[in-house]
């Protein structure tokens, strides 16, 4: 472990994955941990989408704790953000579209903004409402 610094980026290889993250081996006696929060600059749903036992990947080493013998490591800041797109939701991106002047599933088009989606929504939510109300009531 004394050959190893935080802040060092290194190349290991994936020896594990678990829900919350991979175990990657630095060297043949040292393995840290990347948690699923440090594999990618965007949301990760699922890490078996990023990484599989055996890939090699650059590290970087967050810290190293020399009592408990555990290394943290991450592997999106091991690179620059601008290297993988950004995964976006999909209200992000009906927004988005919508912001351009794209029509966003049905709410207007024409780039009318925030205003214009919120004004949908409540006509949505007002006629959904009636409806309850109307079948409730018989």
């Amino acid at each position: 472990m004394s050959k190893f610094e935080p802040g060092m980026i290194v190349k290991g290889k994936v020896t594990g994955i678990k829900p919350f993250g991979a175990f990657v081996a630095l060297d043949a006696n040292t393995q840290g941990l990347v948690h699923i929060s440090q594999i990618t600059h965007g949301f990760l749903k699922d890490i078996n989408e990023a990484l599989t036992v055996g890939d090699e990947v650059d590290v970087k080493i967050l810290t190293i704790d020399e009592q408990s013998k555990k290394i943290s490591l991450s592997i999106k800041d091991a690179k620059p953000a601008e290297s993988e797109p950004p995964r976006q939701r999909p209200m992000q991106q009906q927004y988005q579209q919508h912001a351009r002047g794209g029509d966003a599933g049905g709410a207007g088009g024409g780039g009318g903004g925030l205003d214009d989606l919120l004004k949908k929504w409540m006509k949505d939510s007002n006629e959904r409402q009636a409806a309850l109300n109307k079948r409730t009531s018989k």
